[in-house]
């Protein structure tokens, strides 16, 4: 909302005044943010898939994740912009006054811990983790921990296992090919449902979670929200075959009967952002 006006504004500016200095470094950094911003648009597009089947280092490597070090060029185009319209007379010093001000501010404005715990109402660490909740699960389970496969339905899979779960769902980048079909027969009638899920899983994989249609690409439901899932599918006689014994669900499954999955119990705590549904796969 700052930066970018007042680079266009700079840029308009040495069109008309090519006597400044400066202009090349500044209209190079320009162009190369302009040529980064390309760059990551179509990184994901398919018409790169020809390009990394045949360069491996391309599919391995993920170039997208320099997108990250573009601040860099961004705080330099907005730091020589400013000095350009500094040099320019008094009005132009306090534009570029007022630029950087109002970029403080959007800056702490959008500070992350005033983001997520004040704007979007995130979980605190403690919340999220809850790990006087999932004692209690622990507890009233009963079996040694490694004795059983859990997963999860509303809630990340990190939670679990940051309490010692064992689970069949997981985060993460690196893991057999092979698990990851056996794993989508749990929750192929989902996909089916859902064209973005499937294409999401399909085309990506690392996130190996029970994708439920009703509930789309969110993976947090607190205890706050009342949302139901009506029509689950799942396929619980692949679950049990991987060794899945529970579901950890933070809401309720209608027709949980449907997919051969009994309530156990609920569990809540004042400290945990969840309302946990303990199912069991009879």
């Amino acid at each position: 909302h700052v930066i970018l006006p007042i680079l266009f504004l700079t840029l308009i500016l040495l069109a008309f005044k090519r006597e400044l200095k400066h202009n090349k470094l500044f209209i190079f950094l320009f162009f190369l943010n302009v040529a980064l911003s390309i760059w990551y648009a179509f990184w994901f597009n398919n018409l790169w898939i020809p390009l990394k089947e045949k360069i491996s280092f391309l599919n391995t490597f993920n170039f997208a994740r320099f997108h990250f070090l573009r601040i860099i060029i961004i705080y330099l185009s907005f730091g020589l912009a400013c000095y350009i319209l500094w040099k320019l007379g008094k009005f132009w010093r306090q534009l570029a006054t007022i630029a950087i001000i109002s970029q403080i501010i959007t800056l702490l404005l959008f500070n992350e811990e005033l983001l997520y715990g004040h704007y979007f109402h995130s979980p605190s660490f403690r919340e999220f983790y809850a790990t006087e909740q999932f004692n209690d699960i622990k507890e009233y389970i009963g079996d040694p921990q490694d004795s059983y496969r859990v997963a999860s339905i509303g809630i990340h899979p990190a939670i679990s296992q940051y309490n010692g779960f064992y689970t069949l769902d997981t985060y993460n980048n690196v893991y057999p090919l092979e698990y990851k079909y056996k794993f989508r027969k749990i929750i192929a009638k989902e996909l089916e449902k859902n064209k973005q899920l499937r294409k999401y899983y399909d085309e990506w994989g690392s996130r190996c979670y029970i994708f439920v249609d009703e509930l789309g690409k969110t993976y947090e439901f607190t205890k706050d929200q009342n949302i139901e899932v009506r029509h689950l599918q799942l396929n619980t006689n692949q679950f049990k075959e991987m060794g899945g014994r529970y579901i950890f669900s933070s809401v309720p499954i209608l027709n949980a009967k449907d997919n051969n999955l009994s309530l156990l119990k609920e569990f809540n705590h004042k400290e945990s952002a969840w309302k946990i549904y303990l199912y069991q796969v009879i």
